[in-house]
């Protein structure tokens, strides 16, 4: 076999547009970087959001997720149902007797978060500003939650020929069964995840908008993981654009968000220290710029041909019962639309690109800026006018 060899002339043709420091694309790229200099930079990691004012200024930094109060608290109350979920599926899919030790720890921990549970808690100790007037309201429901899990839980224990998916949509998760299930935990699940999406969209709106952001200039990065690794690295399934965009009035253009998923990102602050934020604001600008660089080639080598325009997101009506499958997140009607709602749990266990807390973030976005941006006028489905009873 002849021993391969490789041209000198078109190696260094290859390096003359990409492969070195001096290259072509290269210089491209540090141009738009010193043009975007003063624009301003808006970088979301997997917990943080920040933003660089551009010109020098110094960064400002916003968590969003895993820090906040309430979050990993509202959070444990939403996991009851896939956690309740994941013991029958070790049960009766994969034989996995170790269902059992899963199910005693769950309803200790149930009976103990549910003996801590209270209005006060809520209201004077988790805080949340966003859910101002809604504590009571929270509290019956994770009161609710965990009476009924308690009761699933304990009847499997006694009988584990009870743990079975049937049992687990009829006397859990829908209702329907011989088991009276006053408000199905589905429905649980949506308040849930709609009162994070809220909290989120809340404080983030409000933070971005304190900077007066020239949103047809501004440059915005969602760099690293977000969620499970498969998750977000599209706008359509990432909840964090979906924020951003809510933010902006919609006035921030698709074409300036890019999602880099293989990006490195800072770790989230501590104790106000910004030097690594800030160390990171030329990486940033130099992803964004380098690709903005390549994007904008597109109508100086091919004007007259059709351009490439980024799509909103397309959302299938399941309203007709006659609809088996979706590819995309079902368009929600309106905030008692519990059936396109419960499609989104499925599609967000189902789809690897979707992230497990993004059920309902577009819809609470939606809502809130209807509510001029006044969380306490919200309707938040299966919540609001919802009675959870506190006597099980």
């Amino acid at each position: 076999m002849t021993a391969a060899c490789e041209s000198p002339e078109l190696l260094r043709l290859f390096t003359a547009y990409t492969a070195q420091p001096e290259g072509i694309g290269r210089q491209l790229a540090r141009a738009v970087v010193t043009r975007s200099t003063n624009d301003p930079l808006i970088v979301a990691t997997g917990a943080d959001l920040a933003i660089y004012p551009g010109g020098g200024k110094p960064p400002q930094v916003e968590s969003f997720r895993l820090s906040p109060r309430g979050f990993k608290e509202l959070t444990a109350v939403s996991h009851l149902g896939p956690a309740v979920a994941s013991l029958v599926h070790l049960r009766t899919v994969l034989g996995d007797s170790s269902w059992r030790s899963g199910a005693e720890r769950l309803l200790a921990e149930v009976i103990s978060t549910r003996l801590a549970n209270s209005v006060e808690l809520w209201r004077d100790r988790i805080a949340v500003e966003a859910f101002q007037g809604r504590e009571q309201q929270i509290a019956d429901l994770v009161d609710y939650s965990c009476a009924i899990t308690a009761r699933y839980l304990a009847a499997a224990l006694a009988d584990e020929d009870y743990l079975t998916p049937e049992t687990l949509r009829s006397d859990f998760l829908a209702g329907g069964g011989e088991v009276e299930v006053p408000v199905p935990m589905n429905h649980m699940m949506v308040a849930t995840f709609f009162l994070a999406g809220l909290d989120v969209s809340f404080r983030i709106t409000r933070w971005l908008r304190s900077y007066d952001i020239d949103w047809e200039r501004a440059m915005v990065v969602i760099a690293g993981q977000q969620g499970r690794p498969t998750a977000g690295v599209t706008w359509a399934t990432n909840s964090v654009a979906t924020v951003i965009l809510g933010a902006s009035s919609h006035r921030l253009p698709l074409e300036r968000m890019y999602l880099a998923p293989h990006a490195e990102t800072f770790a989230t602050p501590t104790g106000g220290d910004l030097s690594e934020v800030a160390a990171f604001e030329q990486r940033f600008r130099d992803l964004w710029c380098g690709t903005r660089a390549t994007v904008e080639l597109g109508a100086v080598m091919f004007d007259g041909y059709p351009r490439y325009a980024p799509a909103g997101v397309r959302f299938p009506d399941v309203s007709d019962p006659a609809v088996t499958e979706v590819s995309e997140m079902p368009f929600i009607g309106s905030a008692d639309d519990m059936h396109a709602m419960v499609t989104r749990l499925r599609v967000l266990l189902e789809d690897p690109r979707q992230l497990l807390s993004g059920a309902v973030v577009d819809f609470a976005v939606e809502s809130l800026a209807a509510a001029n941006y006044d969380p306490t006028r919200v309707v938040v489905p299966g919540l609001t006018g919802v009675l959870y009873p506190t006597d099980l």
